[in-house]
């Protein structure tokens, strides 16, 4: 059986409210067609109405977003200090806390019909943080999870050494994926202190340029996600031109 394929959009830096903008109206042309299929009288098949799959890289000028259950607490800076640090600010409709986005970190945004896949959004989001666990273990370094708190961390179980390195919070709409996860790559963590991230207190964030002490290669990372997104999703894989 031929794998189902991927369409694969490099966005390169956006506005944050753009790619988010862009999510919606992928997420809501398979909406459609599957509202579509659940009016014919012949049934609902999900495998075989012809929704389509995408993932989406980008990077973001900084900009802190909240999630629909974060606490407006977590948010650490005033809104001057954000103006005078060139900062935006978005509350979305994703779940998970309070984050950061900005250069040197690569952000994924699937939007997958998970009818099609499997309709698990735990399923989902341990997919997601092994394929950046996987990933990092590519440069020699181990990660993992820590109990209770979606994200890919290292050293998770050693007390006052446990920092975050990736971000992860999605949304569903008819068991289409957005939104998705942030991975600190070189980004400039100092953006971090402005915020309780993800309203987790007394822990930190790292980048892979911190913990291997030298600046990676962005495009290198991209192509390791992309070829452990396959793999762990059992998809194939097609670049296109971005078109939004």
């Amino acid at each position: 059986m031929d794998k189902q394929q991927v369409s694969v959009e490099d966005l390169g830096r956006i506005e944050y409210k753009t790619a988010w903008n862009y999510q919606e109206k992928l997420l809501q042309a398979n909406v459609a067609l599957k509202s579509a299929a659940r009016k014919n009288d012949d049934g609902y098949d999900p495998k075989t109405i012809q929704t389509k799959h995408h993932f989406l890289f980008c990077e973001h000028p900084p900009v802190y977003t909240i999630g629909k259950s974060g606490a407006m607490s977590n948010l650490i800076f005033s809104e001057a200090e954000m103006q005078e640090k060139g900062i935006s600010f978005y509350p979305t409709n994703r779940g998970g806390d309070i984050t950061f986005h900005g250069p040197g970190q690569i952000v994924g945004y699937p939007v997958l019909d998970l009818e099609k896949l499997k309709t698990d959004i735990g399923w989902y989001l341990r997919n997601l943080e092994e394929v950046i666990i996987e990933t990092i273990a590519d440069y020699g370094i181990q990660t993992g999870r820590s109990k209770g708190e979606t994200g890919v961390w290292l050293d998770a179980d050693v007390p006052g050494k446990e920092r975050k390195i990736c971000a992860i919070g999605v949304r569903c709409s008819r068991w289409v994926s957005m939104h998705g996860f942030a991975f600190n790559v070189n980004t400039d963590l100092s953006y971090f202190k402005g915020i309780i991230p993800c309203g987790i207190e007394n822990k930190t964030v790292t980048s892979l340029q911190q913990e291997l002490g030298r600046e990676i290669n962005m495009e290198e990372v991209k192509g390791k996600i992309i070829q452990k997104f396959e793999t762990i999703f059992d998809l194939t894989t097609a670049k296109q031109l971005s078109s939004f």
